[in-house]
């Protein structure tokens, strides 16, 4: 709403309107203020604040899109917001190229010009653009085989019947994709997958499902030890596991599985080598889990403080880096417990480690190596005698004893990355790889057996070496799918690792 403030209209009647729809706007605004103040004082919570006051992270994205909501409906509930709102140029991303158009003509009733009776002629268009959605729907592909016979030999000619997917199954290698990428990706457990088909029309059993999911994780078992194989190639590697409750019938309760994880990141020193992340399902958490995962890797593994990885370094081939992010960690959780100044210097040290890191992130290793024997080194070896020095006059048994021995026990894992610029300060790259499992833990709660856990490693390696590679899961994994039943040779399965795979020629669609 703008008017000249100098030249104000004289009527009483318009002076009225326009004081209460300013005060409508003001109220509006107050309201919509006030809501963004409780958002941000929830985010500070949620960063800074004890960890039994911090929000979970999907709790808070539900809390934005309530604000987000609000405000949306004040500016549909006030015409002045409404209209200031639509006359602020726009900052949203123009729609992708590669969606299909329908153009829409919204022409004037006549050339003819209501005012004079000329003739109109066009001087240009205005053209906008909207967000359309076409909703999924379920068909049924009917296969035909015609027979012919030969009146002299009496012999019958038909073509062969189509491979599929699962034998004897009804699902095509599009439907059997929804089903995993809806699961795996989405995290829509299979009984709810269940209910959509029955909305649908179709009666399909969980039961059913689950011997699609079972199958087509079959298919996928060899293009996910290639990918394993690849990965495990490497030679600068991320590593760390995480529980998943696995169903266990004969106590009538879950166990706890393990899925071990392990990410190639090499986009901080621009590495050559393309992202990945691969998931192994073990039914327990036991030291020769990762050794027999990494028995043939050589170079330099990114771990936390697990006791079973430092079997690994018996291995002259293998380096282990520790992790920055965990102990800072241990400091802060003392820092927010006991007010503790000894750990709240340690974190404000340990802060200025990573005001280097974001300095030289995207940089040559070489470069990175430079930057931090010139200014990360100080800062380490002055950090060393600092621990060192309170650890006698602090009580043994204390949390503040047991972050610095955590951090001085492991002080040669953590200064690895003053000797090679390619080391990382911290783990994150596997702890990113890890939510996609977190995610999907919440929904489906459960894996039915250690087979369960299994099929989850082979599919969520696939979907998150994707989702790191920019491809869309659906489009790659249909299309593999495809091309297995269409008999893509074992020898070319480095074709089809995300990183390789191309949606140029897509393998042609059969039931």
């Amino acid at each position: 709403m703008r008017f000249d403030l100098e030249n104000l209209p004289s009527d009483t009647a318009l002076l009225h309107r326009l004081v209460r729809e300013m005060a409508d706007v003001v109220e509006s605004r107050d309201g919509e203020i006030e809501r963004l103040q409780i958002i941000i004082k929830k985010l500070q919570r949620a960063q800074f604040g004890r960890r039994s006051e911090r929000l979970d992270a999907d709790q808070l994205a539900l809390a934005l899109e309530d604000l987000d909501g609000d405000i949306a409906r004040i500016r549909e509930s006030r015409p002045a917001i409404a209209t200031e709102a639509a006359e602020t140029p726009s900052r949203r991303q123009p729609l992708p190229d590669h969606l299909p158009r329908e153009d829409v003509l919204l022409d004037v009733d006549s050339e003819i010009c209501g005012c004079c009776g000329g003739a109109l002629h066009a001087i240009g268009e205005s053209v906008s653009e909207m967000l359309d959605w076409v909703p999924a729907q379920l068909r049924v592909v009917r296969i035909s085989r015609p027979k012919y016979a030969c009146r002299a030999c009496n012999k019958v000619v038909q073509a062969p019947p189509p491979e599929r997917l699962i034998a004897g199954g009804l699902a095509t290698p599009a439907l059997l994709t929804q089903v995993l990428v809806s699961k795996y990706c989405d995290h829509t457990p299979l009984y709810r997958q269940s209910q959509i088909f029955a909305r649908h029309g179709v009666d399909l059993s969980r039961s059913t499902i689950v011997g699609w999911v079972g199958g087509a994780c079959w298919r996928l078992e060899a293009l996910h030890e290639r990918l394993c194989k690849n990965v495990f190639a490497s030679n600068h590697l991320f590593a760390d596991d995480t529980p998943i409750p696995v169903l266990d019938p004969g106590r009538g309760r879950t166990k706890t599985g393990r899925l071990w994880v392990y990410a190639r990141e090499q986009r901080p020193w621009s590495g050559p080598e393309p992202l990945a992340a691969v998931y192994l399902y073990a039914p327990d958490r036991k030291a020769e889990r990762p050794a027999s995962h990494l028995e043939d890797f050589k170079g330099v593994l990114h771990v936390d403080g697990y006791a079973g990885f430092e079997q690994l370094a018996n291995n002259s081939d293998v380096v282990l880096a520790a992790c920055w992010a965990h102990t800072r960690r241990k400091f802060y959780e003392v820092a927010e417990a006991t007010g503790s100044p000894v750990a709240a210097e340690a974190l404000r040290r340990i802060g200025e480690l990573y005001v280097v890191e974001a300095r030289v992130r995207g940089q040559s290793s070489a470069h990175r190596l430079a930057e931090r024997r010139s200014f990360s080194k100080p800062i380490v070896q002055a950090l060393h005698a600092w621990l060192e020095a309170p650890l006698p006059r602090v009580a043994g048994r204390s949390t503040l004893a047991e972050a610095i021995r955590y951090a001085l026990s492991r002080w040669e894992g953590l200064t690895r990355f003053l000797h090679d610029g390619r080391i990382e300060l911290d783990t994150n790259p596997v702890e990113r790889a890890i939510r996609l499992v977190a995610l999907g833990r919440k929904n489906h709660l459960f894996a039915g057996s250690d087979g369960g856990g299994h099929r989850w490693a082979v599919a969520c390696s696939l979907i998150e070496t994707c989702k790191l590679n920019n491809v869309e899961p659906y489009v790659y994994l249909r299309d593999v799918l495809q091309r297995m039943v269409n008999g893509h040779p074992v020898n070319r399965l480095d074709e089809l690792l995300p990183w390789n795979w191309s949606s140029a020629g897509p393998a042609a669609a059969t039931a």
